[in-house]
């Protein structure tokens, strides 16, 4: 419950992930964690018996929302060092914990342990966030059963603005559902998402309290977010713009493919020329050539990735999101 004597104190200085630039500090109120917490709670039915893992770092929002949700809605936390897909596996399956947050890279390593079985009834939800999750990891967890919900976040809102519950996950693929209780969301003209509301950390709202997260999205019908990409992932190639994740979606369709990220780097002729790198799929070879002929088939030419690098796999940083400066430097 709220406490007068937290009133507008600063709880945490956390560090953004820095993907893309400097990381920035962000400070965060007790009260912004209270109000996450709030929200977390009535979206995913948390109860008091339930028994989360400690799988992020402390160092990260996400890690700290796991360590302030319990304490705020007094549920357990079960600590256990650096993760280890195994040791996940084993506390799933022996009824130990209900509860985990995984970023995608930690998904895809419990499903390469998991094994034939289905999860016992006793795990409740695997809350998947920090980065974009591929299609096809979701679909093969699901296919075995887990029970997932898809969030979207970030530090500056102490975490969760949009969560999908599991039966949402189900029924709706790629939605990340509805902005938590409290929470206020917008879209720009631009397409931009803005987000509002006691989660917003100090000083990271605009003068009407907006705060411009950087990301695209659209919000359906039915009041369900869906996150289309990042502003600064757009490239301008020739005058025309190219969204990332149109090209993505595209190389993922070849049969070898199963990882791609797609960016701009300068070009004296093109302003950006684009470039991708992928990763096969398990088992499988692929090569440049097949999927520049993908790409002329389907892509005018200033969508068409001027180079392609296949590696074994994305960098990434400890939330899992993809280490795009590191990438880009590959193609200097």
């Amino acid at each position: 419950d709220p406490d007068a004597s937290t009133e507008g104190r600063c709880a945490a200085h956390l560090f953004t992930s820095g993907t893309t630039g400097e990381p920035a500090r962000v400070s965060l109120t007790f009260e912004n964690l209270r109000a996450n917490a709030r929200g977390a709670r009535e979206r995913l039915s948390l109860r008091v018996s339930d028994r989360w893992m400690a799988s992020l770092s402390v160092a990260h929002v996400g890690g700290l929302a796991l360590v302030t949700r319990a304490a705020l809605l007094g549920s357990a936390l079960q600590l256990g060092g650096v993760f280890r897909a195994g040791d996940l596996k084993r506390r799933i399956l022996d009824g130990s914990v209900t509860h985990a947050s995984l970023v995608p890279t930690m998904l895809h390593q419990l499903l390469e342990v998991w094994g034939g079985q289905s999860p016992p009834e006793s795990l409740r939800c695997l809350l998947i966030g920090g980065a974009k999750a591929e299609p096809a990891l979701l679909t093969a967890a699901l296919d075995q059963g887990f029970p997932l919900a898809l969030t979207y976040g970030l530090t500056e809102a102490s975490s969760q603005v949009a969560t999908a519950p599991p039966p949402l996950v189900v029924s709706k693929p790629g939605t990340v559902g509805p902005p938590l209780a409290g929470v206020e969301l917008s879209i720009s003209a631009k397409g931009e998402i803005l987000v509002g509301g006691p989660t917003v950390a100090i000083g990271q709202g605009d003068q009407d309290g907006w705060l411009h997260t950087g990301d695209l999205g659209r919000v359906d019908e039915e009041g369900h977010l869906w996150v289309t990409g990042r502003i600064s992932h757009r490239i301008i190639s020739g005058g025309v713009n190219v969204d990332p994740a149109e090209v993505e979606a595209l190389l993922r369709t070849h049969p070898g493919v199963a990882e791609a990220v797609v960016l701009g780097t300068p070009d004296p002729v093109w302003g950006e020329r684009v470039v991708a790198a992928v990763v096969p799929a398990p088992g499988a070879r692929v090569r440049s050539p097949e999927l520049e002929r993908l790409a002329r088939a389907a892509l005018s030419p200033a969508k068409r990735p001027r180079a392609i690098q296949v590696m074994d796999t994305l960098p990434r940083n400890p939330n899992g999101k993809v280490d795009r400066k590191t990438i880009r430097a590959l193609f200097r």
